[in-house]
């Protein structure tokens, strides 16, 4: 031990293999909780897409994404073309929750943040659509790629700082920041925490920018052999490739 402790950091090689690189939080203990519409430009190429007037969100739009839904940051995503035709990318920063948490206010409210890490909330638009809901279209199995790491609070410092960019097969659609969302990180664990008590480990993805597939003209969905690649600025880019089932 005393041999390993006098090495200097930068004197070390890691090598590793990043298909042994599991989710950060591999089995959450409850879905993940995420938010909806909560940056403006997407609300409105939303809205615009499926011709409706475009009304920004007064309170947090929330929906949740099964458990089994959450992958790997370099892992594969099976696609079944017999249950989606029209999967779609999402660049989102995601909460981290530290410890219990309930009726917090909203100065307080990043004090009980352990980190924050990088999900890709891909989505089944035909489904979500369909079902009139977000639920079914997506909580797909793999659809929520996660990581690579979990950033710790204090190294972030301000959420609202951070760069998001997503790419599909190299080229750039989504290049935004988390100072654009309508419901910033403080407000969002504040409004969740009023009804429902929050706790350590829970994740909260807290939306998407635009420049998503299902609002492009024409369309834009993935396919097998398409390479998604999600990043957040101070914590990493996950890098997940569409396969067919």
């Amino acid at each position: 031990l005393a041999e390993w402790t006098s090495v200097a950091p930068d004197d070390c090689i890691r090598v590793y293999d990043q298909s042994l690189i599991c989710a950060p939080i591999p089995v959450p203990r409850q879905n993940i909780i995420c938010l909806g519409w909560n940056y403006a430009e997407h609300a409105i190429e939303s809205a615009q897409s499926r011709q409706r007037d475009v009304k920004l969100p007064e309170h947090p739009i929330v929906f949740t994404k099964a458990v089994g839904s959450v992958n790997g940051p370099y892992d594969n995503v099976i696609c079944d073309s017999a249950v989606t035709s029209e999967l779609d990318w999402e660049v989102e920063l995601a909460i981290i929750i530290g410890r219990k948490a309930r009726k917090l206010s909203r100065e307080n409210a990043l004090e009980y943040v352990f980190g924050y890490t990088v999900i890709n909330d891909l989505s089944a638009r035909d489904l979500q659509f369909r079902h009139k809901q977000y639920f079914i279209g997506k909580s797909l199995d793999g659809a929520c790629p996660m990581g690579p790491v979990i950033t710790t609070a204090d190294e972030i410092g301000d959420p609202q700082n951070l760069q998001l960019r997503s790419w599909v097969n190299g080229v750039l659609k989504q290049d935004s920041s988390t100072y654009f969302q309508i419901f910033d990180c403080a407000e969002i664990i504040h409004s969740l925490s009023q009804s429902m008590t929050l706790y350590s480990g829970d994740i909260i993805a807290t939306g998407t920018p635009e420049g998503v597939g299902f609002a492009r003209q024409p369309p834009e969905f993935l396919a097998a052999g398409d390479l998604v690649e999600c990043e957040v600025s101070g914590i990493g880019r996950l890098k997940n490739r569409i396969t067919a089932a």
